[in-house]
């Protein structure tokens, strides 16, 4: 028996998150924002917090500092009950930090990385890795020491027996330098956007993406905001229609909760389908409130909003 679901390699930071702001930063000037909240931050974080708040048992591996944004993340973890023991808090990095301001469905992000740069891939051992099901990783490109042997940490995952999944998100350098022909046949699930896997291909659409990535891919999920989700499985391209929120909080968020979603039901062999379904309302959830995390409150409060927002019933 295996002690958790979910393993998660990730980034761990603090988002303050500034809303209602009057105009758009400019240097030499000064604006205002009418909210602030500070929240959990980083896309592996928030997956890993939504995955367990919708019923798997997860652990997170990461590196923070010893400060007090550390204890705020960690914190903010073990109340959705997620396992933070392997955890690494370094006294010589200080704790992630991404500035959102916030413009309704859209955003600007600022990140300092710190410690999530310095995570690498000899912290994840094969004593850890025996201990899950399944290994998820997001953000691969904010983790600089970890992004070098990303394909040996997943041969290994792959080699003790563990399912696979990998959200590559954003690349603030826009080198998109990632080795998929190699990469790809170790990962079961592939979680990009649409704008990612174009960045990623050197493809200017998604279908030429996606026969670019046919040879040597698994199983291609590709979000795509209000146009749902779309996802290759070997030989056929299956489309699910997005929940539309007339009342969008913000966006922060969204796709790893949709990932959440996904994984939550793959990890129980559900039908791919389904599991699109799910990533998709759990996605939609997600924008029903501040941040990645708020609206992940409990399994009850997110069947409810399923329910009462967008007459959704998950099935047992």
């Amino acid at each position: 028996m295996k002690k958790f679901d979910v393993l998660v390699v990730g980034e761990l930071n603090v988002d303050i998150i500034l809303d209602n702001i009057q105009g758009f930063p400019e240097v030499g000037k000064e604006i205002i924002a009418k909210d602030l909240n500070m929240t959990l931050g980083s896309s592996s974080a928030i997956f890993a917090s939504n995955l367990s708040t919708l019923g798997a048992k997860v652990a997170f591996i990461g590196k923070v500092g010893k400060d007090s944004f550390s204890d705020f993340v960690k914190d903010s973890l073990e109340v959705k009950m997620v396992n933070t023991d392997a955890i690494i808090s370094s006294s010589e990095y200080k704790t992630g930090l991404t500035m959102v301001m916030n413009y309704g469905s859209d955003r600007a992000n600022v990140t300092f990385p710190g410690a999530m740069e310095h995570l690498i891939e000899n912290d994840i051992g094969s004593d850890i890795l025996v201990n899950a099901k399944h290994l998820h990783l997001s953000s691969i490109f904010l983790q600089t020491g970890l992004k070098k042997d990303i394909i040996a940490l997943f041969k290994k995952a792959k080699k003790l027996g563990l399912t696979t999944s990998l959200d590559p998100q954003w690349d603030p350098a826009e080198m998109w330098d990632l080795n998929l022909p190699e990469l790809l046949p170790h990962i079961d699930v592939f979680l990009p956007n649409t704008v990612e896997i174009c960045n990623l291909t050197g493809c200017i659409d998604l279908f030429s993406a996606l026969d670019k990535l046919k040879p040597y891919a698994n199983i291609i999920v590709v979000k795509d905001g209000e146009n749902g989700a779309h996802l290759w499985d070997t030989n056929k391209l299956i489309t699910k229609p997005a929940h539309l929120n007339d009342n969008i909080v913000d966006c922060i968020g969204a796709g790893d909760s949709f990932d959440a979603g996904f994984i939550s039901q793959f990890i129980k062999g559900r039908d791919l389908e389904y599991c699109m379904e799910i990533g998709n309302i759990t996605g939609a959830i997600n924008t029903t409130a501040s941040g990645g995390t708020s609206a992940f409150a409990s399994i009850e409060a997110v069947k409810e909003i399923a329910i009462k927002k967008f007459s959704f019933n998950f099935s047992s």
